[in-house]
C-alpha cells in the first residue's frame, strides 16, 4: 500500500563515480623522482578535489529514465514551473521540516512534516499525509526524498541529512525565484537544438548528450570556478582532434618550467615533460641544453607538449566556434571527476569518460568508432576530424529546469547570476562589475591567456605541490585577494569604484613573492571589450626580487581562424639594435599593428622619428645604456623600445588558442 503513495520514480544514479585508472603527470612524474607509488594526499590540493565524493556518475543511459536538462519544449515548461510553485507560495509555501536524522521506518512529528513537505512540492500523493501513514518514513517516503536528492544534486540516499534539510527548507518563495530567473534561459537555449544536442550544464557540473529528446550518455564535468566563469555558448561542434599538442603559456614557462629546468636540467625536465623546444613558433627544433635559461628571453621559443596521455588536453578536445576561446577536452587527471564541487577550471570544460561522447559525436564518421577512438588514444596519433552533420552545443548556466513529474530539478548559483538578467556571454568574476553588470556579451581580452595558462595547471601542481588552479591564494594573500586577478571598472566585490589610473606594476611592492597576474583595464566598456582599441596591461608579478614584466593582452582569435600548432606562423622580430638603443629607427611607426602604445594614439606621434632618439642614450656612449645582469638599466637611460618584440607572444598565443 505504502509503494503506490510515491510518484513515478527517476532513476537513483550511484552516490560516486570510481576514478579512472589513469594517472596524472604528477604522480607519474612523483613515481619517477621517488622510485615508488605516489599516494595521493587526503583531500587538499586541485589534484586531488574536493574530497568530498561526487553525487552523480558518468553513464550510458539511453532508455528515457532521466529527463534532459533542455528540450524543445523547455520554454513553455519552465513557465508551468513558474505557475505552479506561484501558487505553492500563494497558499502559504511549504512547512519547515525540524532537525533530526530520520529515515526508513522512522515514525513521529517530524517524519509527518517531512511527508507534507515532499507532498505540497509534489513528490508524494496525499494518501501520504493522511491516516496511518502520515507519521511514518514508508517505502514512498523513502522513494519520494530519493527523487528530491537527486534533482538538487544531492546523493540519493533516501536519508534525511544535514545537506537535505536545507534544501527542503529552502523556501518556495525563493525557489520560484530561481525558476523565474532561467525562463529567458531556457527559452533561449531551446532554440534550433535539432534532434541531436550536447548540453553542458554549468552549475550542474554535468553534460548530456541528447537524441530525438532521449538522452543518451551524461558525463561529469569539470567547469569554471566563480573567479574564472565559464561562459555560455549557443553553437554547433566543429572538429575532434585526437591527441592534440599543447603549447605551454610564456606565464608557465617563466614562473614555472625554466625554474625547474635550472634545477635539474633542462633535456631531464623536457623528456619528463615529453615536450619540445623550438626557436619562435614554427621555428626549429632545438636542443635546450644550448640555451642560457638565465638570461633567455622566453618570448623568443615555444614550447610544445607531444600528444600522450600525460599532455593537458590528454587524448583528445572537441572545438566549436565560439568567440571566448573555450573548448571541451580530455584531462590526465581524471579523479577529479570523483569528487563534487568540481570547479576548478579557468572556462574550457573537461569531460569524465571523452571517448563515450566523441564516439556519440562522430557516429562511426571516416570509420572512427569506439575501437578506433582506444587504438588513437594507445597510439597518440595525431588526427583532426571535421564533424559531419554536426550537432548543435548548449553551455548552459541552468540553476532550474523542468525534471518529472511536475516539479523542478535545482542547482545553486555558483556565478551569482540569478537575478542579474543573465542569459548568454560572459558571466564576470563572482562580487565583479562591469557598468553595473554581472556578465559581458563580448570577450574578456584576458580570457585566452588564462584558459590556456588554466590547461597547464597540472605543471603547477608539479612544481609547487599544489596547482595554481586551485590553491590560488599565495603567502601574503588571503584566498579573496589571490582570486580578484582583475578589476574591470565599475564597482569592486566591496562596492568601491575601482582606480584605472593605479598601474599593475605597484602591486609587487604591496605583495612581494606573489606570482599571480593582475590585470586593470582601462577605457573599455562592457560592449568594448573585444574591439580593436581595446588596451591594457597585464603585470606577471614573479617571485621576490624579480623584476615585474608587462605584456600586451593576447588578441581576440576566433576558432574558425585557428590552425593546427605544427603549422608554421608568421611572427615579427625584434630589431636588437633599435632595443639596445644604438640607433633611433622608429620602428612603432613603421609597424603600428605590433606597436605597445595604445590604439588611440595619434598619427602625429608616428611622424616624429626624431622625438625617440632624444629619449636614447647619446650615440656616443651606447655603452652606458647597455641593461645589466638584472635587466635594469642605468639611472638616466629610458626603458629600451621593445614594439617588435612584443609581437612574438601574441602569435605565440594565438596558436596556443588553436590547441
Amino acid at each position: 500500500m505504502a509503494l503506490v503513495l510515491s510518484l513515478s520514480a527517476t532513476l537513483a544514479l550511484p552516490t560516486s563515480a570510481s576514478a579512472e585508472s589513469e594517472n596524472s603527470l604528477f604522480s607519474q612524474l612523483t613515481r619517477k623522482k621517488k622510485g615508488t607509488r605516489a599516494t595521493p594526499a587526503a583531500t587538499t590540493g586541485h589534484t586531488q578535489g574536493s574530497g568530498i565524493p561526487a553525487t552523480t556518475e558518468t553513464a550510458i543511459l539511453n532508455d528515457g529514465s532521466a529527463a534532459p536538462f533542455i528540450t524543445p519544449d523547455s520554454a513553455a515548461g519552465i513557465q508551468a514551473l513558474a505557475d505552479r510553485y506561484a501558487k505553492i507560495v500563494a497558499d502559504g509555501g511549504w512547512p519547515v521540516v525540524p532537525r533530526g536524522r530520520t529515515k526508513k521506518g522512522s515514525s513521529g512529528k517530524p517524519v509527518a512534516i517531512l511527508n507534507q513537505r515532499l507532498y505540497v512540492e509534489g513528490y508524494l500523493r496525499v494518501e501520504a499525509t493522511q491516516g496511518e501513514y502520515a507519521g511514518i518514513f514508508t517505502s514512498a517516503t523513502e522513494d519520494a526524498l530519493k527523487r528530491f536528492q537527486s534533482n538538487h544534486g544531492l546523493s540519493p540516499t533516501g536519508i534525511m541529512d544535514g545537506v537535505t534539510l536545507e534544501a527542503l527548507n529552502v523556501s518556495a518563495a525563493a525557489r520560484l525565484a530561481t525558476i523565474r530567473a532561467n525562463i529567458p534561459r531556457l527559452a533561449e537555449y531551446s532554440k534550433n537544438l535539432g534532434s541531436r544536442y550536447v548540453v553542458v550544464n554549468v552549475p550542474a557540473q554535468q553534460i548530456e548528450t541528447v537524441n530525438d529528446g532521449k538522452v543518451y550518455s551524461i558525463h561529469n564535468a569539470i567547469v569554471g570556478r566563480p573567479s574564472r566563469p565559464t561562459p555560455v555558448v549557443m553553437t554547433p561542434l566543429t572538429i575532434v582532434r585526437f591527441n592534440p599538442y599543447w603549447n605551454a603559456p610564456a606565464s608557465i614557462v617563466a614562473r614555472d618550467i625554466v625554474p625547474r629546468m635550472l634545477s635539474r636540467g633542462p633535456s631531464k625536465v623536457m623528456a619528463d615533460m615529453n615536450m619540445k623546444v623550438f626557436k619562435g613558433v614554427g621555428g626549429p627544433e632545438i636542443d635546450p641544453n644550448t640555451v642560457d635559461w638565465r638570461r633567455a628571453k622566453i618570448d623568443d621559443y615555444h614550447f610544445r607538449q607531444e600528444p600522450g596521455g600525460d599532455n593537458a588536453m590528454a587524448t583528445a578536445k572537441v572545438e566549436f566556434n565560439s568567440p571566448f576561446g573555450i573548448y571541451l577536452h580530455d584531462t590526465p587527471e581524471p579523479q577529479l571527476f570523483s569528487t563534487s564541487n568540481r570547479f576548478y577550471s579557468s572556462g574550457c570544460v573537461r569531460v569524465q569518460k571523452v571517448a563515450i561522447l566523441i564516439n556519440w559525436i562522430l557516429q562511426g564518421q571516416d570509420g572512427i568508432n569506439e575501437a578506433r577512438i582506444a587504438e588513437l588514444a594507445e597510439t597518440k596519433e595525431r588526427l583532426d576530424v571535421n564533424i559531419a552533420n554536426a550537432p548543435q552545443l548548449r553551455v548552459a548556466y541552468l540553476t532550474a529546469w523542468p525534471a518529472k513529474d511536475g516539479v523542478a530539478a535545482f542547482r545553486s548559483d555558483i556565478y551569482n547570476m540569478d537575478g542579474s538578467g543573465f542569459v548568454v556571454g560572459q558571466p564576470l568574476p563572482v562580487g565583479e562589475k562591469m557598468d553595473g553588470q554581472r556578465f559581458v556579451l563580448k570577450p574578456i581580452p584576458y580570457l585566452q591567456d588564462d584558459i590556456d595558462t588554466d590547461n597547464g595547471g597540472i605543471f603547477a601542481s608539479l612544481f609547487g605541490g599544489k596547482s595554481s588552479e586551485n590553491d590560488v591564494a599565495r603567502p601574503g594573500q588571503t584566498k579573496s585577494q589571490a582570486d580578484a586577478l582583475i578589476k574591470l571598472g565599475g564597482t569592486s566585490a566591496k562596492g568601491k569604484p575601482v582606480n584605472a589610473k593605479t598601474t599593475a606594476s605597484k602591486a609587487p611592492a604591496k605583495k612581494p613573492g606573489t606570482a599571480v597576474a593582475k590585470r586593470k583595464w582601462q577605457g573599455s566598456g562592457k560592449n568594448e571589450l573585444a574591439s580593436d582599441n581595446t588596451t591594457g596591461t597585464t603585470t606577471v608579478i614573479p617571485p621576490k626580487g624579480k623584476k615585474p614584466v608587462q605584456k600586451k593582452p593576447a588578441t581576440k582569435t576566433t576558432t574558425a581562424a585557428k590552425k593546427d600548432a605544427g603549422k608554421t606562423v608568421k611572427v615579427a622580430k625584434a630589431d636588437p639594435k633599435a632595443a639596445a638603443g644604438a640607433k633611433a629607427k622608429p620602428v612603432a611607426a613603421a609597424k603600428p599593428a605590433t606597436t605597445t602604445k595604445p590604439a588611440a594614439a595619434t598619427a602625429s606621434t608616428a611622424a616624429k622619428p626624431a622625438a625617440p632618439a632624444k629619449a636614447q642614450a647619446p650615440a656616443a656612449k651606447p655603452a652606458s645604456c647597455k641593461a645589466g645582469s638584472d635587466g635594469k638599466m642605468p639611472a638616466g637611460c629610458p626603458a629600451p623600445t621593445t614594439a617588435a618584440a612584443k609581437a612574438t607572444p601574441t602569435a605565440d598565443k594565438a596558436v596556443n588558442a588553436a590547441n
